[in-house]
């Protein structure tokens, strides 16, 4: 069998579908099905149930599966130790990034590193938590950049930087004129939050679990962005939180209204996070190089507590 045999496997085994395989493969369907089949009658098994809708892995299929990804994880692998002889920092890399950081740190590094690896053709998305650690672990991420710790056991981390939360606070607001806040200070009721699914909002739910204020929390108004929060928070409807590196574009008369929190500084921890076989890990150093200089200037809070972005219950 062959090392794109294996891949027409493992692309069929996360699609649960030939055609759709197939697609991803650039491939036909016909030549999908006939080099999976080769391998089938090679080995003497059947890998796939293909009376199921979707189809399933069969018991032993899904052994086969476990190792084909080890199995292809390492051929790509030479061309990684290739590359790291010759020198050479270039080919394809694909990075996601989570929506609360993808904003602010993309064009704080993006530029620099272009410049500084302009053979690197870097593919960006934004994605979520849940989707990023699938993508990592299906082979279609090289790396993401995360609020950590995520407690994965294929997934590495290296700690970017640590940024604090900040509380908008509007005009008229009984904690306006205070110029530090304690969460003690925060009415978890009238918390404005991003939406359910933006880790961000996972940290300060545990953020206010954390100081037992509240067993049951009822937020009324959720948003798909920092800006829509700001507004609201203006139209006098709550306050909100937003990370720090967030808040160095606002308006002048926007950050009148920002309160640091009192030390130790809530915060989240925002990692380069990547599968543990280190594939492409001299691009993923340089991405790390690039990304620590720029922020180190930006960010410079030493009495922190890191607030995890899991969601607890």
């Amino acid at each position: 069998m062959t090392i794109t045999q294996l891949q027409y496997v493992l692309a069929v085994a996360e699609h649960k579908n030939f055609t759709l395989a197939a697609e991803k493969c650039f491939v036909t369907q016909p030549t999908l099905s006939m080099q999976i089949q080769k391998v089938e009658e090679e080995l003497d098994i059947i890998i796939f149930d293909r009376s199921k809708k979707p189809i399933q892995l069969t018991e032993v299929g899904q052994k086969i599966v476990a190792q084909a990804k080890n199995i292809v994880n390492e051929a790509d692998r030479i061309q990684d130790i290739v590359d790291q002889q010759k020198g050479f920092i270039g080919g394809e890399f694909r990075l996601g990034i989570i929506p609360t950081v993808m904003p602010t740190l993309l064009p704080m590094f993006l530029n620099n590193f272009i410049k500084k690896y302009p053979k690197v053709k870097l593919i960006i998305e934004e994605l979520n938590t849940a989707e990023i650690i699938t993508k990592l672990k299906n082979g279609h991420l090289d790396a993401a950049i995360a609020a950590t710790p995520l407690e994965e056991d294929k997934i590495k981390e290296i700690v970017l930087y640590y940024e604090p939360f900040m509380v908008y606070v509007p005009e008229g607001h009984s904690k306006f004129d205070k110029k530090e806040l304690e969460i003690d200070d925060l009415n978890v009721d009238e918390i404005l939050l991003l939406q359910d699914g933006h880790c961000f909002r996972d940290g300060i739910l545990n953020l206010c679990k954390t100081k037992n204020q509240s067993k049951e929390t009822k937020f009324q108004i959720e948003s798909g962005s920092f800006e829509t929060l700001i507004r609201l928070a203006n139209e006098g409807l709550g306050v909100t939180l937003l990370p720090y590196l967030h808040t160095l574009e606002l308006h002048e008369n926007e950050k009148t209204k920002l309160r640091h929190f009192i030390d130790p500084k809530p915060s989240r921890e925002v990692s380069l996070i990547f599968p543990k076989n280190e594939l492409k890990i001299h691009i993923i150093e340089a991405l790390r190089n690039v990304i620590s200089g720029v922020v180190r200037g930006a960010i410079a809070f030493q009495n922190i507590e890191i607030i995890s972005p899991l969601h607890k219950k």
